[in-house]
C-alpha cells in the first residue's frame, strides 16, 4: 500500500493537471504489475464488493479506540467521513507492515461470506499494522467510498505517456467487463481483457447556455430530441451480443425485448442510442422505464406494461468497421441504411432528426419538447467525429428551461470528500397550510463561500440532532430547480421532483414567502402524465 499512498497523497495535493499527469504516469511505469490493474480499476469504478458493513466498522472502531460508542458517533457527526473518522479516533500503528494494494484487496475479498469474528479479527490486525494514510485508504476500500478525483481522460493520458498506446485506442480497452483480479497489465492495455463485446466510450454533450445563433448557420447541425431514458450502446459481433449501459453496466438481460435483434443486425455492428419505455408510436414518461431499472428479472405485468424499445442515435461500428472518424452526416445515413433493412416490429428505429430552416423554428419545436417525453434537443454538427466523453463545440444539449419554486431549509448533513467539513446536503419544505412538509433533498447549485457561511450558521443554530443530519430553524429560503414532476405514494408531500439543485439562495425572502404544496401540485397538472417517480436521477448524456 505505500506505493499506492504515495500516489494519493501526490494526487491530493495538487489540483494541476499536468502534475496530476506526470504522478500517474511515473506510477504506472514503475508500480507493481497488479497494483497497476488494480488502480486502473479503482479509478474506472470497478471496487470490490464490500465485505464489512459500515455498523460493524463503527462498533469495532470505537472498541480499539476505547471510547463509547456516543462519543464515536459524535466525532463521525463532526467529521463527515465513516473512513476517516475511524483512521482519526485509532491508537497509532505498532507496526510497519505495508502489503501491496493488490495483496490487500485480495485479503478484503477473502472475507466476504467469512464469520464476524474472522472479519474483525482481520481487520483489526490491519488497522494495528497500517500508517495513517495506508490505514485511511484501507477504511476507504473496505467501505466501498473510494474515490480519488481522477477524470477518465486524465487516466487515460497517463496510461497513453507511460505505455506508449494511443488514448483513444485506450479509453476504448479500458471499457467493458474486465476482472482486476483475473487481468494481466499487458492484456489490459494490449485490449485481450474485454472481449468481442466491449462498448466504445460514450461521446457526451455540454450545456448549451448561449443562444443557438451563436453556433452558426442552421444548415450545419442536425437536431433531435433529448430522449428521456437510459443511455445505451448495442453491440453485435461474431459470437457476442450485448446491452451496456453509459456508467459501463451489462444490462442485456435487463430488456430481453432486445434478444431478437441478434437475429437480425449483422455482425459488426455497435449502436449508440436511448432506451425508452414505449407507448407504440412514442416513449413512455420515464417513470414507466424507471420501474425496470434495477431489476435482474422484469415480470410479464412489467414486460407488458413498459415494454422497451432502443432509440438509434448513431453507428459506431459497420461490418466490423470503426466508423467513429467518420463526419455524423454519414453515419447517420449508414445507420439509417441498417435500420430500414431490419424486418418490421423489431424494438429499434432511427431517433428522427428535427427538420428546422432557422433557429426560431427549431426554438418553437424544442418548447413541444414535453409533450414528447423528451427534455429539449441535442444539436449536433453534420461534419462531426464521435468523440470520447465531453469535449465542447460540436455535440450540445439544448433542454428545456427548468421548473422552479422557492423552499425553506428543514435538515442539513454534511457532504462527501472535499466538501466532508461543510453542511452541503439539505432537505427543503414547502408550505401546507400552517405546516411545513419536507418534499425534497439537494446539494449542488451554490459556491463553497455560500456553504462554508451555511456551515457556520447550521453550527450555530442546530435544533435537534439525528446522527449525521442537523435539525434546523425554518430560516433559510433557496430557490429550487428542477426538471420534471410526479406524484409519488413514498414521500410525504407525494411528489417527486427530477434533478431538484439549489440556484439560488434568497437572502431577501423569508418562509412566509416560500411556494405552497398547491404550487406544485399546480405544476404537476401542467406535466406530462405517467406513474411515479423517485427523484435524483442521473444525467445520462
Amino acid at each position: 500500500m505505500k506505493t499506492f499512498a504515495a500516489l494519493f497523497a501526490a494526487l491530493d495535493s495538487t489540483t494541476r493537471t499536468g502534475e496530476k499527469t506526470a504522478v500517474l504516469t511515473a506510477y504506472f511505469r514503475t508500480a507493481p504489475e497488479a497494483d497497476r490493474v488494480w488502480t486502473i480499476a479503482l479509478l474506472t469504478g470497478r471496487r470490490p464488493k464490500r465485505a464489512v458493513n459500515a455498523t460493524e466498522l463503527r462498533l469495532w472502531a470505537a472498541e480499539v479506540a476505547g471510547i463509547p460508542d456516543w462519543l464515536f458517533e459524535e466525532s463521525y457527526a463532526i467529521v463527515g467521513d465513516l473512513a476517516e473518522t475511524i483512521a482519526l479516533v485509532l491508537p497509532p500503528a505498532l507496526g510497519t507492515d505495508s502489503p501491496s494494494l493488490a495483496d490487500t484487496i485480495t485479503a478484503l475479498m477473502r472475507l466476504t461470506g467469512q464469520t464476524a469474528d474472522t472479519r474483525r479479527a482481520a481487520v483489526i490486525d490491519a488497522w494495528a499494522t497500517l500508517p495513517p494514510v495506508e490505514r485511511f485508504l484501507f477504511n476507504k476500500l473496505i467501505t466501498g467510498g473510494f474515490r480519488m478525483g481522477v477524470a477518465q481522460g486524465l487516466l487515460t493520458r497517463a496510461l497513453a505517456a507511460a505505455t506508449g498506446v494511443e488514448e483513444a485506442t485506450l479509453a476504448h480497452r479500458l471499457m467493458g467487463s474486465w476482472d482486476p483480479a483475473r487481468t494481466r497489465f499487458d492484456d489490459l492495455i494490449g485490449g485481450d481483457a474485454g472481449g468481442d463485446a466491449r462498448p466504445y466510450p460514450f461521446a457526451l454533450a455540454s450545456q448549451l447556455d448561449a443562444p443557438p445563433e451563436t453556433l452558426g448557420a442552421p444548415g450545419d447541425w442536425l437536431a433531435e430530441w433529448k430522449w428521456d431514458g437510459i443511455r445505451g450502446q448495442l453491440i453485435h459481433r461474431p459470437g457476442a451480443f450485448a446491452l451496456w449501459s453509459r456508467g459501463e453496466e451489462l444490462i442485456t438481460d435487463r430488456f430481453p425485448e432486445f434478444g431478437p435483434l441478434s437475429d437480425f443486425l449483422p455482425d459488426g455492428t455497435v449502436i449508440d442510442g436511448e432506451i425508452v419505455a414505449w407507448g407504440g408510436t412514442k416513449p413512455l414518461p420515464f417513470a414507466a422505464l424507471q420501474k425496470r431499472i434495477g431489476r435482474k428479472t422484469v415480470p410479464k405485468t412489467l414486460l407488458a406494461s413498459a415494454p422497451a424499445h432502443f432509440l438509434a442515435y448513431d453507428l459506431l461500428e459497420d461490418a466490423g468497421t470503426d466508423l467513429r472518424a467518420a463526419p455524423l452526416s454519414l453515419r447517420r445515413a449508414r445507420l439509417a441504411k441498417v435500420i430500414a433493412a431490419l424486418p418490421p416490429g423489431l424494438p429499434l428505429s432511427l431517433s428522427p432528426a428535427l427538420t428546422f430552416d432557422s433557429w426560431d423554428t427549431l426554438a418553437a419545436t424544442r418548447a413541444t419538447a414535453r409533450s414528447e417525453e423528451a427534455e429539449g434537443l441535442m444539436l449536433k454538427r453534420a461534419t462531426s467525429v464521435y468523440h470520447a466523453g465531453r469535449k465542447r463545440g460540436d455535440w450540445w444539449k439544448w433542454k428545456l428551461d427548468p421548473w422552479s419554486i422557492d423552499a425553506v431549509m428543514l435538515y442539513a448533513q454534511a457532504g462527501h470528500g472535499r466538501r466532508a467539513n461543510l453542511f452541503t446536503d439539505f432537505t427543503f419544505g414547502i408550505r401546507d397550510g400552517n405546516e411545513l412538509v419536507p418534499f425534497t433533498k439537494a446539494y449542488s447549485g451554490l459556491t463553497d463561500a455560500e456553504f462554508a457561511e451555511i456551515t457556520r450558521w447550521v453550527q450555530t443554530h442546530t435544533l435537534e440532532r439525528y446522527g449525521p443530519v442537523r435539525k434546523v430553524p425554518a430560516d433559510l429560503v433557496f430557490e429550487i430547480a428542477f426538471e420534471g414532476i410526479q406524484e409519488s405514494p413514498r414521500h410525504k408531500s407525494g411528489i417527486a421532483l427530477r434533478f431538484p439543485r439549489m440556484v439560488r439562495w434568497r437572502r431577501d425572502k423569508g418562509v412566509a414567502d416560500i411556494d405552497t404544496i398547491a404550487s406544485l401540485r399546480a405544476l404537476l397538472r401542467t406535466a406530462p402524465e405517467g406513474p411515479s417517480a423517485p427523484p435524483d436521477l442521473p444525467e445520462d448524456i
